[in-house]
């Protein structure tokens, strides 16, 4: 008699061939190879399925012309009480519908950064010309408007709710750029500055905020130069300092993987 090398068969029960340590070692190559080719066609290409331009573009160069024109104001640079009716119209067109516009595309993108800041910001800047429509057409009591040295705490709450949400999108802006960031940090404190002068009834804190709405300006131009000038030139010529190889300065970007021009697709982010 010999010994059985293995577990009795049952009668009728269908032999089994020994795979014992087989299927660990394929599936552990599978998972490699599956890697490397990720690895591979990751390194050297992406698919776009919804081919835009970057939204942020139109919308950071609509906040920076809004920045300058009321912070310039604020900052005590030009004009007096009555310069907001003038600046309405272009602030709240540009600045307002625009960067609205800009929002809801970055939707599409993906972007949820950029949603939120442009969101936030360009339905600031419609309740601002919408403010001085009213108050042009007699419909909001003059008394109410915010003027620089007087004590507005309604008006002061905006710029608490714009610190705050601000506040965290430059914080989330920290992934994905540094220049965009800065320019949310610059708003983030102006915000807080603006608010303070209104609770208080004191210009000099909105003089600051001024000043800072200026600097943030500038960043925001800089923000939407680089990213157009990247569109445009297809390298990075100006520094943003992101996370991403491809948007190295002097770097050429990856060809994209995509449809025929015209055709859908799909990209997250700008």
């Amino acid at each position: 008699m010999t010994e059985a090398s293995g577990p009795a068969r049952r009668p009728g029960e269908p032999h089994m061939h020994t795979t014992e340590g087989r299927e660990p070692r394929e599936a552990e190559g599978r998972e490699i190879r599956e890697a490397e080719d990720h690895a591979i066609w990751g390194d050297r290409a992406r698919v776009f399925l919804q081919p835009i331009a970057a939204p942020s573009i139109l919308g950071l160069f609509g906040l920076a012309a809004a920045l300058m024109m009321i912070g310039a104001w604020m900052a005590r640079w030009y004009g007096n009480a009555a310069t907001p009716v003038v600046l309405f119209p272009f602030v709240a067109v540009f600045g307002g519908l625009a960067q609205f516009m800009a929002a809801m595309w970055s939707y599409r993108a993906r972007d949820g950064v950029a949603t939120a800041v442009h969101g936030t910001w360009g339905s600031v800047w419609l309740a601002f010309g919408l403010m001085f429509v009213l108050i042009g057409f007699g419909a909001f009591p003059v008394v109410l408007a915010p003027m620089i040295g007087a004590a507005n705490s309604g008006f002061a709450f905006w710029f608490v709710v714009l610190t705050m949400i601000t506040g965290l999108c430059a914080i989330a802006a920290v992934a994905e750029s540094l220049a965009l960031s800065v320019t949310l940090w610059l708003l983030t404190v102006a915000s807080g500055f603006i608010a303070a002068g209104f609770f208080a009834g004191s210009s000099w804190p909105i003089m600051i905020g001024g000043w800072l709405f200026v600097f943030a300006s500038i960043a925001a131009l800089y923000t939407a130069a680089a990213l157009m000038f990247e569109g445009g030139f297809g390298r990075a010529l100006l520094p943003m300092v992101r996370n991403r190889a491809e948007t190295m300065v002097g770097r050429r970007r990856r060809r994209p993987m995509q449809y025929l021009p015209g055709q859908p697709g799909v990209k997250i982010g700008q």
